[in-house]
């Protein structure tokens, strides 16, 4: 393999900004979001990927566009996990009902399954292998299932997900190392988040 596996978040949100749970909800850019998705193009400008995936939901498609990114196509599998009953709540909330809830341990009741994730993640990865054969990939995607991918990659545990805090539009690159998946850079800052 030659190419890296560039994940970026999408912009922030009125909702990632309230810490409410988005899945299926289609959620706009706050003006923040969109200065972050703008900012973010520098961090970008040190790769040249032969191929740019995102998400359908517009938070992921308006984060790519004002990215600067080009030939973008979108991928249905990219969507943020589903939380079903729990979509639009904080984990405060969600704890209210199930005291030890984490996406990574417990259902989703409505939602999806951890299985049904981490297969719609090997989906995504087994579709950009032969890109990644070519140069780097880029994933602009959504915070829970980006660490997903990269649990996936790295060949880890659902649970170890829990581990890689994934601030809004930041960026991941994901290589490897004589055949070994790595983590490169993980949560590159923003820089319009910099003071």
């Amino acid at each position: 393999m030659t190419g890296r596996l560039l994940l970026l978040r999408h912009g922030e949100t009125e909702w990632s900004a309230g810490g409410r749970h988005t899945g299926r909800t289609d959620i706009p850019l706050t003006a923040a979001g969109e200065a972050q998705a703008r900012a973010v193009s520098g961090s970008l400008a040190a790769y040249r990927p032969v191929r740019t995936l995102t998400s359908p939901r517009t938070r992921a498609t308006d984060t790519a566009r004002l990215a600067g990114c080009r030939d973008v196509q979108t991928l249905d599998d990219l969507v943020e996990w589903d939380y079903g009953d729990y979509e639009g709540l904080t984990r405060e909330q969600i704890r209210g009902r199930a005291p030890q809830w984490t996406v990574w341990t417990a259902p989703s009741p409505g939602g999806e399954t951890a299985p049904q994730v981490l297969a719609r993640a090997d989906r995504v990865l087994d579709t950009i292998r032969p890109d990644l054969a070519r140069g780097d990939v880029l994933l602009v995607s959504h915070g829970h299932f980006s660490r997903v991918l990269a649990v996936r990659w790295l060949d880890l545990p659902l649970t170890a997900a829990a581990a890689l805090h994934l601030a809004t539009a930041s960026l991941c690159v994901l290589g490897d190392d004589r055949g070994v998946p790595i983590i490169e850079h993980w949560n590159l800052p923003n820089p319009a988040d910099r003071s």
